[in-house]
């Protein structure tokens, strides 16, 4: 552990009296930008400036980064903080040809931590004098009136604006999924519980020379069971694979035992991408890990592919499977249909999610929705933020089964 004396020990005068002040400033601005930076992060880095050679900026940047940040996914994040806030002094003099370098390089899209330290950096500029505030005036209105959260649920993910898309992924971080839990064959102790345990009343007995005092009791373990998730990212369905994919990114990180696959020419496991806490990183993950987003529609071929590699790896103990697609598929439904068949046989519940169903006049006229709707238990529509709801107290619903739909 490094001693605190070892923090003060730096320059009092001179060009390195501010060094103190600036480390202090950049604590705070990695705190305002997400980072969990406190008095020990801060003191670590003093101590390790002490230790390095000031005027070399990459060891500067080893030492704090080394003693600052202790997670993987916060590297990106402190890189991009200690480029901009120790910005190099000769940087202004180099500004027009950086300027003129950027503008021969193809446009590149902003790391997906930019926004919370553009946002951050802003909390340093002094705000501009508040107003002297005006006495609200009494006023009655009498107009029939509905109120943005309750316009907001009902109204479809495709017409919404970049402010409501923003509105409505803040909804969903706070919707909360609690499975219907379902008994497993494993026990545990529980001095009340209903079925004896006879090993450990044995075993209980030796010490007492093979007598038996008091009977062992046990209960079985509940736990959710495993949610998978098929979520079609075709042309058709990439505008409402985009917000879904927030809501599946908020169901794996409040519980265990979720698994995603994303398809659309091509099935793409993307589990592992959507465990990550920040959901900017999680996303921009994401998107490097799928080749074929808002490509065509290979609906049959996915599944089957999942059948044959996945279905026995993540389809056990009674999993629930959300199949997310319009039924839309270029191969014509070929397969398809035997694909979904062995795809419900494999899980307890198939909830087939389609947005199509927004549509009161809705009529399953194409193949590939005429080939699946006959295997799937239920059939649900999922367009805005109360149809999510209505899905999530159907998964919690005890008494919810098998409900074959009607072909």
């Amino acid at each position: 552990m490094i001693p605190p004396k070892a923090a003060l020990a730096l320059p009092p005068t001179g060009q390195g009296g501010a060094l103190a002040a600036n480390l202090l400033a950049f604590g705070r601005l990695l705190r305002r930008a997400g980072l969990p930076v406190g008095p020990t992060e801060m003191l670590a880095g003093a101590a390790a400036l002490g230790e390095v050679a000031i005027g070399d900026r990459a060891q500067v940047h080893a030492a704090l980064r080394a003693t600052m940040v202790h997670r993987h996914e916060h590297f990106l994040l402190f890189d991009q903080a200690f480029g901009i806030f120790w910005r190099d002094p000769d940087a202004a003099r180099h500004a027009a040809a950086m300027a003129l370098m950027d503008g021969m390089k193809e446009e590149k899209k902003p790391p997906p931590a930019a926004r919370r330290l553009a946002e951050a950096l802003q909390g340093d500029r002094p705000k501009p004098p508040r107003p002297p505030e005006q006495p609200p005036e009494d006023r009655v209105d009498m107009t029939f009136t509905v109120s943005e959260r309750e316009r907001l649920q009902a109204m479809d993910f495709e017409a919404m604006s970049a402010a409501e898309l923003a509105a409505a992924r803040r909804e969903i971080r706070r919707m909360v999924l609690p499975l219907d839990a379902r008994p497993t064959r494993r026990f545990r102790a529980d001095p009340n519980g209903p079925f004896t345990d006879l090993r450990q009343t044995t075993r209980a007995s030796l010490r007492t020379g093979g007598e038996i005092l008091d009977l062992a009791r046990r209960r079985r373990v509940v736990r959710p069971p495993p949610l998978v998730a098929l979520c079609d990212i075709s042309g058709s369905m990439a505008r409402y694979a985009q917000i879904l994919i927030h809501f599946l990114h908020a169901v794996a990180n409040d519980r265990d035992r979720v698994h995603t696959f994303l398809f659309g020419t091509r099935l793409t496991n993307v589990t592992r991408q959507l465990r990550h806490r920040d959901a900017e990183v999680a996303f921009e993950a994401v998107a490097k890990a799928v080749p074929d987003w808002s490509g065509g529609t290979r609906i049959g071929d996915s599944l089957a592919l999942f059948n044959r590699l996945w279905s026995r790896r993540v389809l056990g103990q009674g999993a629930v499977v959300l199949l997310i697609t319009d039924g839309l598929d270029r191969e014509g439904a070929r397969g398809l249909a035997e694909a979904t068949d062995r795809l419900q046989r494999s899980c307890r519940r198939l909830i087939w999610l389609n947005p199509l169903l927004r549509y009161a006049a809705f009529q399953p006229k194409s193949q590939g929705i005429r080939a699946m709707l006959p295997h799937v238990d239920e059939f649900r529509p999922v367009h805005n933020l109360s149809s999510l709801r209505d899905l999530v107290s159907t998964l919690s619903d005890p008494r919810a089964g098998r409900m074959r739909s009607a072909g």
